[in-house]
């Protein structure tokens, strides 16, 4: 934690936790291979975003954030970060809802795991369920 990240109270100002949320989530589709997903015209849209908080995170910790992607049908998708401490405590686990957007038309496009596939992404790495 860098101190312009903290609070008033010493803590992790809580938009600093979806930044986190946002860099892993980012991270994990360029690992996957994200890169051919712009060549298609679509891109991941972020529609909503909860956060659970379980452990204060203060000034000087060291955190890992992980991220994890889950399919399902139609126009949606799941991501969820998991912000854990050095020493193995979860701190925050944050669960986003996203679709995959067709950056013409500005609409969510149907079956956005088939088009991963079809842009040349590991959907082994996108996701532990494959």
């Amino acid at each position: 934690m860098r101190h312009y990240e903290l609070d008033t109270l010493g803590h992790l100002n809580h938009a600093v936790y979806h930044s986190y949320g946002e860099v892993s989530r980012l991270e994990l589709v360029e690992k996957a291979g994200g890169y051919g997903l712009e060549e298609t015209g679509l891109g991941p849209v972020l529609l909503e975003s909860h956060i659970r908080y379980r452990r204060e995170l203060r000034g000087g910790d060291v955190v890992d954030v992980s991220c994890d992607t889950t399919f399902g049908e139609g126009k949606i998708f799941h991501m969820r970060s998991v912000i854990t401490k050095v020493d193995g405590t979860v701190a925050a686990e944050i669960d986003c809802t996203l679709g995959l957007m067709d950056l013409r038309r500005r609409k969510l496009v149907d079956d956005p795991r088939g088009h991963f596939e079809r842009a040349g992404m590991d959907l082994k790495i996108l996701s532990t369920s494959e």
